[in-house]
């Protein structure tokens, strides 16, 4: 240990010695202490007070109730000695109820890092804590894991180090559930790695542009921009991310920053036209219409009350915690800062404010006819000078499409219902188009043509999630997590082992039960089949289908031999969507 315990920055980070010593040295009986399973906290203290075959008798300790449960259901408690134990890979029993235990007992005194081996585990505070300061920054810099609390830093630094010392490229992946707190700590480590790698001359280049910052700051910067257009309120998480994300940040020969690129995946589209009661849409349409800078909604021709829009008040307008004013005013400050110019900046607000107008077009059916037409051509009109085209153009695309037949391009008439269809859809792929494009002129800033020699990539994807309504963007999403899950189990366990047996060690292999190459290849390939989504949507039984599918498939898996969250989901989306 290389820290002072008493440091104020360290209140939510290293334990009480003196607290903890007291736990440490409680009473203990190994043969007689365990762990119980219990509905409601997964996990209860209870002493062994006798056994008959397969069934023992326990005390629960923290009631003093007596409970009968199978002797295969108890699970060994650990020695007071590993009460809040900052590795838990070196609990001497290392079983569920052990892992939840040390992870609640520290939660419950503010510390929310412990580290399991290689990994560190974070469980979201729900508040912001003083820990990522740039004191903290400047002690965790250059230490190694053991001589410092758990942090993110930690892992960071070490990503860093080893980086400089192997030449070899890095990889820094966050996954968990929707809610874990992974974007919050994607957006720690990226502040890490700017500082403690920032060049030199800092002063000299703020110099030049008052607005643009340097290339840290605009590294940092990227995330106000990217979660404006990208993440949204929902009923698991009040920012959740609704697109996935790797982040590559390069470095020189000296280990300096020099440049980042971001690729990202999965928009949720559906999300543009339709949400949930409890949800809302992107937060960037209510920064725009908060007022924070009137002079934005004066210029998109709309009203400052998101409650007026269709698209936008379908579920909740305000969020606890997130005031839309200061984060438009932090958007804008980013933009800036990213070096966007003012024409580009509202080129991507016009697009923004179109959209919201696309959901207040009005149409009528014709009497006794297939064709529909406008009711009214106020909207339209607005949607066609923010988008810089003719609205009779706009609306004749909508109306009476031209399609190619053959050689020759003949004219459609359109229902009111597929017109309505056409303008979401229209909606939807400006926003993803959009989008795309902001994330690729954020790289053209973040390039500087330095010389580059390696490296630390930074994945951050949307949760696993499970909703009411689940849309094909969801299943996507719960798709890669699994994928994501099997090549971390993969390389983690299997190929782990595999390195002992070529070194000689002698080693038992351990079938960790966690393979779900299984349901992957399910999905895959028996019942899925991504790769003819695109055909079966061209039908209009595709629900019908999808519905089957996922019937069969719920009819024939045994969920005690494979309680995977992808099976569960499978499950739930027949519920929703079978169709007798």
């Amino acid at each position: 240990m290389s820290y002072d315990p008493n440091d104020p920055d360290f209140e939510y980070l290293a334990v009480d010695r003196k607290k903890l010593l007291k736990e440490q040295t409680q009473a203990f009986d190994g043969k007689k202490a365990c762990w119980v399973p219990d509905e409601k906290d997964a996990f209860l203290p209870a002493e062994i007070q006798s056994s008959k075959g397969d069934e023992i008798t326990v005390k629960v300790t923290t009631n003093q109730s007596i409970k009968t449960v199978k002797k295969d259901d108890i699970q060994q408690m650990n020695p007071p000695k590993f009460e809040k134990y900052e590795d838990m890979a070196n609990l001497t029993y290392l079983n569920e109820a052990a892992v939840l235990y040390n992870l609640k007992s520290r939660y419950q005194a503010g510390l929310i890092y412990t580290y399991s081996g290689l990994f560190c585990v974070a469980i979201n505070p729900y508040r912001r804590l003083p820990i990522y300061t740039m004191s903290v920054i400047g002690k965790y810099r250059g230490k190694r894991k053991v001589e410092m609390p758990p942090h993110l830093f930690s892992i960071s630094d070490n990503a860093y180090q080893n980086m400089l010392q192997d030449r070899e490229n890095q990889s820094v992946l966050i996954t968990g559930e929707s809610g874990a707190g992974k974007t919050e700590n994607t957006k720690k480590v990226i502040m890490y790695f700017a500082h403690v790698a920032a060049v030199a001359h800092k002063e000299e280049e703020e110099k030049k542009d008052s607005k643009k910052g340097t290339l840290e700051d605009q590294i940092v910067q990227c995330n106000p921009v990217l979660e404006a257009y990208g993440n949204a309120k929902t009923t698991r998480n009040n920012n959740s991310s609704r697109f996935g994300k790797f982040i590559r940040i390069h470095f020189g020969t000296q280990g300096k920053i020099s440049g980042a690129d971001i690729e990202q995946y999965l928009l949720e589209k559906s999300r543009v036209t339709f949400q949930q009661s409890a949800e809302r849409n992107y937060h960037i349409f209510y920064q725009l219409l908060s007022n924070a800078i009137p002079l934005y909604p004066e210029k998109l021709l709309l009203s400052p009350d998101p409650a007026l829009y269709s698209f936008i008040n379908q579920g909740c307008i305000t969020v606890d915690n997130i005031d839309d004013s200061q984060e438009m005013l932090d958007t804008d400050k980013a933009f800036d800062v990213l070096g966007f110019s003012e024409e580009e900046k509202m080129g991507f607000f016009k697009c923004t404010g179109a959209i919201i107008h696309f959901g207040e077009m009005k149409f009528k059916q014709r009497p006794r006819e297939e064709q529909a037409e406008s009711d009214g051509t106020a909207e339209a009109e607005k949607v066609a000078f923010l988008l810089g085209i003719n609205s009779g153009d706009l609306m004749k695309g909508f109306l009476k499409p031209k399609i190619k037949v053959g050689n020759e391009y003949v004219t459609q008439g359109r229902n009111k219902v597929q017109v309505v269809n056409s303008v979401g859809a229209l909606a939807k792929s400006l926003y993803d188009r959009m989008f795309k494009n902001m994330v690729v002129r954020v790289n053209r800033t973040l390039d500087t043509k330095a010389k580059r020699q390696f490296f630390i990539g930074v994945l951050d994807i949307a949760g696993f999630e499970i909703f009411d309504f689940n849309s094909f963007e969801q299943i996507c999403i719960n798709y890669t997590n699994e994928r994501l899950q099997q090549f971390f189990n993969h390389h983690m366990f299997i190929l782990e082992q595999e390195e002992y047996k070529k070194e000689g060690i002698e080693w038992e292999f351990i079938d960790f039960g966690m393979d779900l190459q299984a349901c992957v290849d399910l999905i895959e390939k028996v019942c899925f089949r991504f790769h003819c989504f695109d055909s079966a949507c061209r039908y209009s039984e595709l629900k019908r289908w999808f519905s089957r599918k996922c019937f069969e498939l719920s009819n024939f898996i045994n969920f005690q031999h494979f309680s995977i969250p992808a099976f569960r989901y499978l499950i739930h989306l027949r519920r929703r969507m079978y169709v007798p």
